[in-house]
């Protein structure tokens, strides 16, 4: 089982490159969970059709009992698991505990060892990587990161801090950073500060994402490109990063074991 955190500044376009990815996976015959870590809870919506998934937490606010496996997400587009942990009360709370508290579900509910799936995605807001949204790097959650930034100051200012927030925990065997994902935003000298950027951190260019109306259209339809129209450049840099990211590692079929 792979796992693989997707951080970035907020509004950069993690969302979008997690769940195209996810769709890719799943096309490509990977069985996927997509874990939203992100108090809007919007990660997983356009592999749903546009219709939200209960976060993990409007859960906990609106029921007394502890969550079953069946209240906990939804299949998706390709059989992809979707998952929302949400967050608290707007104003009150800590968004990061809402984090805390899905994982510790997760383990709780063996959601990974009912599922077995292939792929985990985690998609991490990357503005503060306070304790609750470093959880992914920290707590061995997840073993590669892909940070997603475009070319404007503070998504790169953004990959920086995530960047730091990995150095911090590296001795200890956790995540390290697999690339970045450029997301351009087509601002001046875009490529040339992402790549300075990802030079000067040593990290590779994993994917170069154009800005795409494609991709807008079929969001505002409630899917991702893959489903929307597989065919397109847009579509397949996605399935090119799906690829290059599992390498030789193969899905899983009945009877499989890991």
């Amino acid at each position: 089982m792979k796992k693989i955190a997707i951080y970035g500044k907020g509004g950069i376009g993690k969302s979008t490159t997690t769940a195209n990815l996810a769709a890719a996976l799943a096309a490509d015959g990977y069985k996927v969970i997509q874990i939203g870590c992100d108090p809007k809870a919007d990660s997983t919506m356009n592999l749903l059709k546009g219709v939200p998934v209960q976060p993990v937490m409007d859960y906990y606010r609106l029921h007394d009992e502890e969550p079953d496996f069946e209240h906990i997400g939804r299949e998706g587009f390709g059989g992809v698991f979707c998952i929302e942990t949400g967050g608290p009360t707007p104003g009150l709370g800590c968004a990061g505990r809402g984090i805390i508290a899905t994982f510790d579900l997760l383990e709780e509910l063996e959601v990974f060892e009912r599922i077995r799936p292939d792929v985990v995605l985690y998609d991490v807001l990357g503005d503060v990587v306070c304790g609750g949204f470093a959880a992914p790097i920290r707590e061995g959650y997840a073993e590669e990161i892909l940070i997603v930034t475009s070319g404007e100051k503070m998504a790169l200012y953004a990959a920086d801090n995530i960047s730091t927030a990995v150095r911090n925990f590296e001795d200890r065997g956790y995540a390290h950073v697999r690339g970045i994902v450029l997301n351009r935003r087509n601002v001046p000298d875009e490529e040339e500060k992402v790549r300075s950027f990802a030079e000067k951190h040593g990290f590779p260019i994993c994917a170069d994402i154009p800005r795409s109306d494609e991709i807008n259209y079929y969001e505002d339809r409630g899917m991702t490109v893959i489903e929307g129209d597989p065919s397109l450049p847009v579509s397949r840099l996605y399935m090119q990063l799906a690829r290059d990211l599992m390498g030789d590692e193969k899905p899983q079929r009945e009877g499989d074991h890991e």
